[in-house]
């Protein structure tokens, strides 16, 4: 399916290249979602300084942590392009194994990968989040016992801000990364549901 909105390819203005250099961590070029966001300049600079918080160690959230409710938020959402480039970004550095990839992307927190309280607990929390638009007093109960109100405040934002990059890349039928895997690379034999 053709993109709606073409990602600025290079050369770019100075002002743009400047601000694409300020997105990217590395030296690399430019993922498609910068340079998507790039055509809206004040946007695209609001968005760095959210999305630059949401990634760091300033965030009360753990990078496996992080990466379990993006990554989830993601698959949930149908948004191949952000989960891809996720998964093929921090997944090893955040020690999910390939089943609970698999999990993420079609499964359930009762899988038998997860064997962690804290990992289960940032599943449902996800899945609550996306399905309910709320957190039930049973399980908040039990984030109240593993989280800080920091933590929680983070984990709701991140869903949230998930869900807004996911909206915009689905929307705009933003084509995966070069390399990045597909939904359907990481479907184990007997993983659960297709994310909704």
């Amino acid at each position: 399916m053709p993109e709606r909105i073409t990602p600025l390819e290079a050369p770019y203005e100075p002002e743009t290249a400047a601000l694409l250099r300020r997105m990217m961590a590395t030296d690399e070029e430019p993922i498609a979602l910068f340079r998507l966001y790039a055509h809206h300049q004040q946007l695209a600079e609001a968005l760095h300084g959210w999305g630059s918080y949401q990634l760091s160690r300033r965030l009360g959230l753990g990078l496996r942590d992080r990466e379990i409710v993006i990554d989830r938020t993601c698959a949930r959402c149908g948004c191949e392009y952000e989960w891809g480039v996720h998964v093929a970004r921090f997944a090893a550095r955040a020690g999910l194994t390939d089943d609970q990839v698999a999990s993420l992307t079609h499964g359930a927190s009762a899988d038998p990968c997860w064997t962690a309280e804290r990992d289960r607990l940032l599943l449902d929390a996800t899945d609550a989040l996306h399905d309910h638009h709320d957190i039930d007093d049973l399980l908040w109960a039990r984030l109240d016992a593993e989280f800080a109100p920091e933590q929680l405040l983070d984990l709701f934002m991140l869903c949230g801000w998930y869900h807004a990059v996911s909206y915009t890349a689905r929307a705009t039928r933003l084509t995966s990364e070069p390399g990045a895997p597909r939904f359907h690379d990481v479907r184990p034999a007997g993983c659960g549901r297709d994310p909704v």
